[in-house]
C-alpha cells in the first residue's frame, strides 16, 4: 500500500505507536493520533506537523470511516468494537511489526514464546551485531521496530522480540528466522483461553517458507505440534541430545547441523561457562545459538558473545549481598512458569516476594516447588488473596501479606539470614501498583540499597 494522500488512525500513542505515525509521515501519509488518555505524552513535533491530527480522550468511532488503514499498538485488545468496526468497513488493521516488517530492507530473526524472550534477544542481537555489523534489537524488546527499519542496511539484521498482542495484527509479516521459545499459560485475560494463546504464537511463521528456519524447543510440549505445522524447516534444541539441532551433551552445548554447505558436529561452548544461572538460561543460550548459527554466525563469535554476555536487567539481576544476604531483581517474571525457574534456578534458601496484577493464572504449580526452596513468602498486590488461597490449598504455611513492595523487601531483610536469597519474582503483572515491570524492578532495587 502507498501512504501518499492516505488517511491513517494510529491508536495508542505509546512506543510503537510514535514509531509508527513517524514513518507513515515520513511516506506521504496523514496521520490521526488516538489515545484514550487526554493528554498523552506525543512529542511536539508530531503533534505540530501539518499531516496530523489528533483524537485523544476517546475511541475513534466516529472518525473510523475517514481512513484507509488502521494501526493499532499491542496493548489494545482487537476485539475491541471499533476494532471490529473498521474491519466491517473494509479497513485493514495492522500492528507496528506488520508496518515496520514491510519497509524492512534487512533480514528478520523473530523471537516469541511465554519466557525468554528478553534474554534471548539481547543475547542474538549482541552476537549478530559482531557477525554482522549494524544488526540491531527492536520490538517488544523496548525499541520501536518502526523507528529504526529505514536505517538498517540490508547486509544487517533486525532481531526482534515478538509478542502475542504483536502477532494478532501481522498479515505479510516473514521473518528470515522464527523462534518459538516456550510455550505456558500467560495473558489469560487477554487470550481467554490456552488455545487462543499458542494460536497467537503460531502466527510467527505462518508467512514463512521452506527456505526459512523456525527455531523450536523440542522439551516444549506445544512444540511437538509445531513442528509438523511450520511451513519453515525446524532447527531444534533440547537438554537431550538430538540427531540434528542443538542440545547439552556431557557438560557443554553442541550443534550438530548440515546448512550453508558446512556440516557441524561440535561443542559451542561448555556450561560453566555460561555467565547467567539457571537451567533456563542454558535454554535461552540454546536458542540463541541455533538462530545465529542458521544466519550464519560464525561458532567462535557466538562462543564469545555468550560468555561476555550480562543478565538482562529484571530478569533474575543479581543486585546487592548485604550481610551475607544476595537480593535478586526477576520483575520480568509476570507469570507462573517464568517464577519457577527463577525459583528453582536459585541455590541459596529463598524468601520470595511475588504478587502482583491479576491475569487469571493458576499458582499452583508454583507453590508446588516451594518446599526445600521457598522458606518464606511475601506476597503484594491484587493477586495478594489468590496466592494465600493457594499456599493453604497446598499445606504450605510460611507466607504473609505486605501492604507496599517496600514493606515487603523490609519484612525480608528482616526474615533472611546469612546465606539465604532475596528474590523478587512475582509471577504477575505490575499494573496494579506500578506503571510496568520495569518501574517495579527499579524501585525494589532502589529500596534494597536503601537496606545497605
Amino acid at each position: 500500500m502507498g501512504y501518499t494522500g492516505k488517511k491513517v488512525l494510529v491508536c495508542g500513542m505509546g512506543l510503537s505507536g510514535t514509531g509508527a505515525a513517524r514513518l507513515l509521515l515520513a511516506h506521504g501519509a496523514s496521520v490521526t493520533l488516538c489515545d484514550l488518555r487526554e493528554e498523552p505524552a506525543v512529542e511536539a513535533d508530531l503533534l505540530t506537523h501539518e499531516r496530523v491530527s489528533t483524537h485523544f480522550g476517546k475511541n475513534p468511532d466516529d472518525i473510523l470511516g475517514e481512513h484507509q488503514l488502521m494501526v493499532l499498538s499491542p496493548g489494545i485488545p482487537t476485539d475491541l468494537p471499533f476494532v471490529e468496526a473498521a474491519r466491517k468497513l473494509s479497513i485493514p488493521v495492522w500492528g507496528e511489526v506488520e508496518l515496520a516488517s514491510r519497509h524492512c530492507k534487512a533480514q528478520i530473526m523473530a523471537v516469541t514464546g511465554t519466557n525468554g524472550k528478553t534474554t534471548v534477544c539481547s543475547l542474538a542481537g549482541q552476537i549478530m551485531a559482531k557477525a554482522f555489523p549494524g544488526s540491531v534489537m527492536a520490538g517488544n524488546i523496548g525499541v520501536s521496530f518502526c523507528g529504526l527499519v529505514e536505517s538498517v542496511s540490508p547486509n544487517a539484521w533486525v532481531v526482534a522480540e515478538i509478542s502475542s498482542f504483536q502477532l494478532e495484527t501481522i498479515h505479510s509479516f516473514r521473518p528470515k528466522i522464527s523462534a518459538v521459545l516456550n510455550m505456558t499459560p500467560d495473558h489469560l485475560n487477554r487470550h481467554k483461553t490456552m488455545e487462543a494463546y499458542v494460536a497467537a504464537k503460531e502466527r510467527i511463521y505462518e508467512n514463512q517458507t521452506e527456505d526459512d528456519i523456525c527455531v523450536l524447543n523440542f522439551d516444549n510440549q506445544h512444540s511437538h505440534t509445531m513442528i509438523a505445522k511450520t511451513p519453515a524447516k525446524p532447527m531444534l534444541f533440547s537438554n537431550n541430545e538430538l540427531d540434528k539441532g542443538v542440545f547439552i551433551k556431557n557438560d557443554g552445548i553442541w550443534i550438530r547441523w548440515h546448512f550453508l554447505g558446512i556440516k557441524l558436529d561440535v561443542e559451542v561452548i561448555k556450561l560453566a561457562d555460561i555467565p547467567i544461572p539457571g537451567s533456563h538460561n542454558a535454554e535461552n543460550v540454546m536458542a540463541a545459538i541455533a538462530m545465529c548459527a542458521a544466519a550464519g554466525a560464525p561458532l567462535d563469535i557466538i562462543a564469545a558473545g555468550i560468555k561476555a554476555f550480562k543478565a538482562v536487567e529484571h530478569r533474575l539481576e543479581f543486585v546487592k549481598e548485604i550481610d551475607g544476604i544476595s537480593y535478586y531483581n526477576d520483575s520480568k517474571a509476570t507469570n507462573v512458569d517464568s517464577a519457577i525457574k527463577a525459583i528453582t534456578g536459585l541455590s541459596q534458601p529463598t524468601i520470595l516476594i511475588g504478587g502482583g496484577h491479576d491475569k487469571g493464572l493458576d499458582f499452583g504449580e508454583m507453590v508446588k516447588v516451594f518446599p526445600g526452596r521457598v522458606k518464606h513468602f511475601i506476597v503484594i498486590g491484587e493477586t495478594a488473596d489468590a496466592l494465600i488461597g493457594t499456599c493453604k490449598a497446598h499445606n504450605y504455611h510460611d507466607y504473609e501479606r505486605a501492604n507496599t513492595l517496600k514493606d515487603a523487601v523490609n519484612i525480608a531483610a528482616a526474615r533472611a539470614e546469612a546465606g539465604d536469597a532475596v528474590l523478587l519474582s512475582p509471577a504477575c503483572a505490575a499494573f496494579d501498583m506500578f506503571d510496568n515491570y520495569e518501574q517495579r524492578g527499579r524501585v525494589f532495587k532502589q529500596f534494597v540499597r536503601e537496606l545497605g
